[in-house]
């Protein structure tokens, strides 16, 4: 592992997780190249921008679940081999139901070049504390659909309020959101702003 990076448990142990792109829960349908062990792995400056953004989701009685973090290049490689591959059905209804998976590049739901190479962009969603239930979202990680959007009409008002948490928590730690992914996060003074790496996890 590169000396910046670090598993994200490590320094921020009151996270919960689960890697998707390491099980077979996730939109290819099997584990992804490069993910080796179901953790997640950012820079030390993510790491320390997560730890207060836990800390702040804790005084409003959340904590934050972590589904990606660092994406090795091989991982959006086999993104890419996937994505021009016959459509089996498997994964579609739940994860893109409206498009192709081509669309899925175009319409900016996965890129070819992803930010979370470079160690400091992570997938994530609020649970409650006193219950360990996720937070009603509006949609699940890597729906690939308008809903997902931030702002997106059709999903309930608590669903709406819960967005808006997790933005509140993540922008007030020094993160910019993604518009078209209500889950996906990126440290605004990232330090390897033009770096993708390839190590595994």
């Amino acid at each position: 592992m590169h000396d910046d990076f670090a598993f994200v448990d490590q320094i921020v142990p009151a996270l919960r997780w689960d890697a998707k792109y390491a099980t077979w829960d996730n939109f290819t349908g099997k584990p992804v190249d490069g993910y080796l062990t179901n953790r997640i792995v950012g820079t030390t400056a993510l790491c320390t921008a997560l730890h207060n953004a836990q800390e702040k989701a804790e005084s409003l009685g959340y904590g934050l679940l972590l589904w990606d973090g660092y994406r090795p290049q091989r991982a959006v490689d086999h993104f890419i081999r996937w994505a021009q591959q016959p459509e089996d059905g498997r994964t579609k209804p739940r994860h893109y139901p409206n498009i192709t998976r081509a669309d899925m590049f175009t319409h900016g739901y996965v890129a070819t070049k992803s930010g979370h190479s470079r160690g400091s962009t992570v997938d994530l969603t609020l649970y409650h504390l006193t219950t360990g239930e996720l937070a009603p979202m509006g949609g699940d990680h890597d729906l690939m659909d308008p809903i997902s959007h931030h702002g997106a009409p059709g999903i309930t008002p608590t669903e709406t309020e819960n967005r808006h948490h997790l933005c509140a928590i993540m922008e007030a730690c020094g993160f910019r959101r993604y518009d078209r992914e209500w889950w996906h996060y990126t440290l605004e003074n990232e330090p390897y702003p033009d770096t993708y790496f390839d190590f595994p996890i």
